[in-house]
């Protein structure tokens, strides 16, 4: 039976770790009847594409779809019952957490496209600290083919966000461009491989392409917690539709329910 909580705690060193570099590994949170469970999804969502879903790739398929927890109830009761809410609400260190949305991302074998680097939040409606992604793997992911982040890139303020297709920058946003990363040495960078039960918990950026042997699939949960409020700006793409609160107001409405508190 799939439980309501993580299969185990949070210990102090994790909280710690994302507290100072921004992401955190979390070995074995999550029951392997949820992996099961969100691979048949994930297959579903796959054979019948939403409206925000789109393709990246060129030489192999890359996929990626919003707000399927929306649409598919296994996405839905993962994000009300698996204790994912607890898990980010703890290493955020709020008293309380809200769902605020997801993204699905499958790369088949041979994908060469990397996720160029960025920031998450430039592209939501949200503003605050305490905001955290859940990256649950539903695949072995060998570090190769990971994510990747700046350690410590959470304390940098925000930059321009960029369109994935084509890596064109976004209009209007008045955000300074990210520096070139990958130019320069002196940026530690942090990846580690997963299995399915682990997760990444992060406000990083950044991601290479899928050059393993196998499929890649991910599920990336998204929650604020409690100094975070709406903020719609110029640029935001997140959400995808009116929530039916005004800027400044907390997070909580039926879009973005109430899901943990301490």
């Amino acid at each position: 039976m799939t439980g309501t909580a993580p299969l185990r705690d949070i210990t102090t060193d994790e909280v710690d770790q994302f507290q100072h570099e921004g992401v955190v590994r979390l070995r074995g949170i999550f029951d392997y009847s949820w992996i099961e469970r969100l691979r048949a999804a994930t297959e579903e969502a796959l054979a019948k594409p939403g409206p925000f879903a789109e393709e990246y790739g060129d030489d192999a398929r890359f996929f990626g779809d919003l707000d399927v927890a929306r649409r598919i109830p296994a996405f839905r009761e993962f994000v009300m019952r698996s204790g994912a809410a607890a898990v980010a609400g703890t290493v955020m260190q709020s008293r309380r957490c809200n769902f605020f949305y997801d993204q699905l991302l499958v790369k088949e074998p041979g994908v060469e496209e990397a996720t160029p680097w960025h920031q998450d939040q430039p592209y939501w409606a949200v503003r605050g600290r305490q905001v955290a992604s859940i990256w649950l793997p539903l695949d072995d992911v060998a570090e190769s083919a990971s994510l990747r982040f700046v350690r410590g890139s959470h304390q940098w303020s925000a930059h321009n966000p960029h369109h994935f297709i084509d890596d064109s920058p976004y209009e209007g946003t008045g955000l300074p461009e990210l520096p070139d990363i990958d130019a320069d040495p002196d940026y530690e960078i942090l990846s580690w491989a997963v299995s399915p039960g682990d997760c990444l918990v992060f406000q990083a950026i950044g991601a290479p392409g899928n050059r393993s042997t196998g499929r890649r699939r991910a599920w990336a949960t998204r929650w604020t917690g409690d100094d975070v409020r709406y903020d719609p700006r110029p640029g935001t793409a997140i959400p995808t539709r009116d929530p039916g609160i005004s800027p400044g107001d907390e997070m909580t409405c039926d879009d973005f329910p109430l899901v943990w508190e301490a």
